[in-house]
């Protein structure tokens, strides 16, 4: 837990321990394969993935279109990391999209 904690810490300096822990939880098995405890922003698909599953399931936002902003921001964001801990990027979309307080 802490290692994802100290990685959301990099781009969220004030990161509450109990949101990362929600989706520390939320991804539970994911996490234990490296392939998909990280995201690639070059794959469409997994972008598909990450709006279809996270943003508008479980973060309950109907626009299609904001999710895409969003999640495109966050690969901005993250551009410098070769590779994008799953935990990390769901956190920032969820802020991106004003819903950690929802988690």
């Amino acid at each position: 837990m802490s290692d994802y904690l100290g990685d959301v810490q990099r781009y969220d300096a004030g990161a509450d321990a109990g949101v990362v822990d929600k989706i520390v939880k939320h991804l539970g098995i994911a996490l234990r394969s490296r392939d998909a405890s990280l995201v690639s922003c070059t794959d469409q698909s997994e972008l598909d993935r990450v709006r279809e599953s996270w943003c508008m399931k479980k973060l309950g936002i109907g626009d299609a279109a904001a999710c895409d902003s969003a999640i495109a921001s966050v690969c901005e964001t993250m551009s410098g990391d070769r590779n994008k801990q799953r935990v990390t990027f769901y956190y920032l979309v969820a802020k991106e999209m004003g819903k950690l307080g929802d988690l």
